[in-house]
């Protein structure tokens, strides 16, 4: 992690209200450069809306971010990329009738001038800038170990190397910050070591800023430097993850206070399984 003391990230009381309902009520974090950061908590705590409101999907109803001090609220979100900002989602959104070299020089195309017309016609510009775009990705194909996928659609090709595409294509963004959605959803335990492996070789050959929501407690506490654990949308704490798992309000909040008591040896004797991937509470939402 950087020792620079400037955050390249600042969360600044930010609140959300939805139809009437508080999704965020005054989170407040720093991430700087080169930490790795996790956000967790149970379904419904608002993890996902924060990483929206971060990457421009809702507009906070309170509160500011700011990336590289500068505020974010006015950008567009097509101006995130060119900022240095990328993004996973939960779901893949990959194109499963394209190859792989396809798919990730997807992840250029806000990065280039070419207009619709131009780039329709395919001339020019365009033409120049989509070759100029595959040199940039096959670095990054060799980084993420998809060589040997290269001409494969995705379709073919098992969850894992799908997922491992999906970061290729945010990072053919060029991030400087990348926030991931729940990367291991869906995942097996073989995937989930393999997937994390590839996210550090990621982080510390392109010198990486990460911001991480996930529920597997094992990959949260294998990569995070700190953890943001939330509860219906308000901080629980802010500290290293075995220590932000091992807090007894974080385990009131996953458990259930009534519950909490009991279940509190468990989760701190098994502090690589600590909270289970599907850890929720009843009757709240995703």
């Amino acid at each position: 992690m950087s020792t620079d003391p400037r955050p390249l990230l600042q969360v600044q009381d930010v609140e959300l209200t939805i139809g009437g309902l508080h999704i965020l009520r005054g989170v407040t974090f720093d991430v700087h450069p080169g930490e790795f950061f996790t956000v967790i908590g149970p379904n419904g705590a608002g993890k996902t809306s924060l990483l929206n409101v971060i990457s421009r999907i809702y507009r906070p109803t309170g509160g500011d971010v700011r990336f590289d001090g500068a505020s974010l609220l006015d950008a567009k979100r097509s101006a995130l990329a060119g900022l240095g900002i990328a993004r996973t989602f939960q779901n893949l959104a990959l194109f499963e009738q394209m190859d792989v070299m396809d798919n990730v020089v997807l992840g250029r195309h806000r990065l280039m001038r070419s207009g619709v017309l131009t780039g329709a016609a395919w001339f020019g510009r365009a033409r120049r800038e989509e070759a100029v775009a595959r040199r940039a990705c096959e670095p990054l194909i060799d980084l993420m170990g998809l060589g040997d996928y290269l001409r494969r659609p995705i379709r073919d090709l098992p969850y894992g190397i799908k997922k491992r595409i999906e970061l290729a294509r945010a990072l053919a963004v060029e991030p400087r910050l990348l926030m991931l959605d729940e990367p291991a959803a869906g995942m097996n335990e073989e995937e989930t070591d393999e997937l994390a492996e590839w996210i550090l070789v990621a982080k510390r050959e392109l010198g990486l800023t990460v911001v991480m929501i996930e529920h597997d407690m094992g990959l949260v506490t294998r990569l995070g430097d700190r953890a943001l654990v939330l509860d219906f949308g308000t901080t629980i704490t802010i500290e290293p993850p075995r220590a932000a798992i091992a807090d007894p309000r974080v385990i009131s909040a996953y458990l259930g206070g009534e519950d909490a008591e009991a279940g509190d040896a468990t989760v701190t004797g098994n502090i690589g399984l600590a909270l289970p991937r599907a850890a929720t509470r009843k009757g709240a939402a995703r």
